[in-house]
């Protein structure tokens, strides 16, 4: 489930809204929907998702992230969760708000690049982590590249 949430929010599902929107109106530059689409599912469908899982599930992200198996993290874990929730809204709600878009894909971009950094540090990955770390990557990259269109034009 986890790996299929991941590949949904981070990939197919922004790639999808991108082909859907494009076809329904070309004019709408590129950068815009890629920066409209990537903020709403990898960072507010996503972050929404994981912030749920971290309060509710706390455990899951201790032990299967960041391998720590001690329930004297779990507080903070849900910590993690509720500021997961909250960027998640804002970037939920970039829909309805356009002006919400660039800071939510500069929150992110930060936010996913060193997590994704941290990863790649690490040893011993699991299978979840090097998901993690990888799609951490891929949209720290993709919403640099969009944040950069944006402040460069």
């Amino acid at each position: 489930m986890y790996i299929a949430v991941v590949f949904l929010t981070m990939l197919i599902l922004p790639v999808a809204s991108i082909a859907i929107e494009h076809g329904v109106d070309p004019d709408i530059a590129v950068a815009a929907l890629f920066g409209r689409w990537f903020v709403f599912w990898s960072v507010g469908v996503r972050l929404a998702l994981a912030g749920l899982r971290q309060i509710f599930q706390p455990a899951f992200t201790a032990r299967e992230i960041f391998h720590v198996e001690s329930d004297e993290v779990l507080p903070l874990v849900r910590e993690l969760g509720i500021a997961n929730i909250a960027a998640g809204i804002v970037a939920l709600l970039s829909l309805w708000n356009a002006s919400f878009v660039l800071p939510s894909a500069i929150y992110a971009g930060v936010f996913y690049g060193v997590a994704g950094v941290i990863h790649v540090m690490g040893r011993d990955r699991s299978r979840n982590e090097t998901i993690a770390m990888v799609s951490d990557l891929f949209v720290a990259a993709v919403l640099a590249v969009f944040v950069a269109s944006v402040l460069w034009r």
